[in-house]
């Protein structure tokens, strides 16, 4: 019997020369375009068949080996006779830096977004189609353009992002917002969803991140500071906030919030917020500002669904 295969971005058989991931489980519809890293080929898409899919992989190995060499070759040629030295490469500084190439860890980002917003989206607010509602965007916050989380997602800034402590290869945030349709896995109540999404929303902001990776030295204890009804763009939801004390780190604040929608089959929304404690963390007051900012999407006070930033 086979094992599972990884998560990870693997070959998409669909789209040449872009890569899908794999949450290990089941295809995402996160995309990007294909890495120079020879990937193995994923877990079949259905309707393509393992021999074609192999193929078509050994077929792109086999051209890029073919660049390589071309390359290589060209480089050498050129490079004969010239007698000038290299340029010296400046040394690193210790401190680390949020440009790292390596799986985000607060947030399981493929690597720090690209800066700015889609042509055409308003960069002062983050519009969820899906749920029918919009948030604002803090100053200082920009929205996540490939999360590896099926999950809207903004967050602090990635120039800001820190190496999460109790390790050195996941990067943090001090502050993240994301939002999602309730499941069916989920409890069907707004109250008893939040009550139930506490718990992995604590989880995976300080516990592990969407590797799997154990970050802040895992969670200590939380105490519960809130927790009641909430009316959110018109519609009465409930919310839960804890206080989680980590083994590394000040640790840092979760809640879980979740209200119907406005749009379709009135599905619960759930909207996670996370915020570091301490000094660097985020100000706990920025939770509620958020959630009497959210707005169903096209609403006269928005403009048709676009806001205005708010400070953090």
């Amino acid at each position: 019997m086979s094992s599972p295969t990884p998560p990870g971005w693997y070959p998409d058989t669909a789209a040449p020369g872009n890569e899908r991931w794999w949450d290990g489980t089941a295809w995402t519809v996160h995309t990007r375009t294909a890495a120079t890293v020879i990937q193995q080929p994923g877990p079949g898409r259905g309707g393509g068949g393992g021999g074609s899919t192999a193929a078509r992989t050994i077929a792109l190995v086999a051209t890029g080996m073919a660049v390589v060499v071309v390359a290589v070759t060209g480089a050498m040629l050129l490079g004969r006779g010239d007698d000038t030295a290299p340029a010296a490469t400046p040394s690193g500084s210790s401190t680390p830096t949020p440009t790292d190439t390596a799986t985000d860890g607060a947030t399981g980002d493929a690597g720090p977004s690209p800066s700015g917003s889609p042509a055409g989206e308003d960069p002062t607010v983050l519009v969820d189609q899906l749920n029918g509602i919009t948030l604002p965007i803090p100053d200082g916050w920009e929205r996540v353009e490939r999360p590896v989380d099926d999950m809207l997602t903004m967050r602090t800034l990635d120039s800001e992002a820190y190496y999460c402590p109790g390790t050195s290869s996941a990067l943090c945030h001090h502050g993240t917002v994301t939002t999602r349709t309730a499941g069916g896995a989920d409890a069907t109540t707004p109250e008893a969803i939040a009550k139930q999404d506490i718990v992995a929303a604590a989880d995976r902001a300080y516990e592990e991140d969407a590797i799997g990776r154990p970050i802040h030295g895992g969670i200590m204890s939380h105490r519960q500071i809130a927790a009641g009804p909430v009316t959110v763009a018109g519609r009465t939801g409930y919310q839960v906030r804890w206080r989680v004390v980590t083994g590394k780190g000040p640790g840092g604040y979760v809640q879980s919030l979740v209200f119907p929608s406005s749009v379709g089959s009135e599905s619960p929304v759930v909207v996670r917020y996370a915020f570091d404690a301490g000094p660097d963390g985020v100000p706990l007051a920025l939770m509620d500002t958020l959630t009497k900012g959210i707005r169903p999407l096209g609403d006269s006070e928005t403009g048709g669904g676009v806001g205005s930033s708010v400070a953090p």
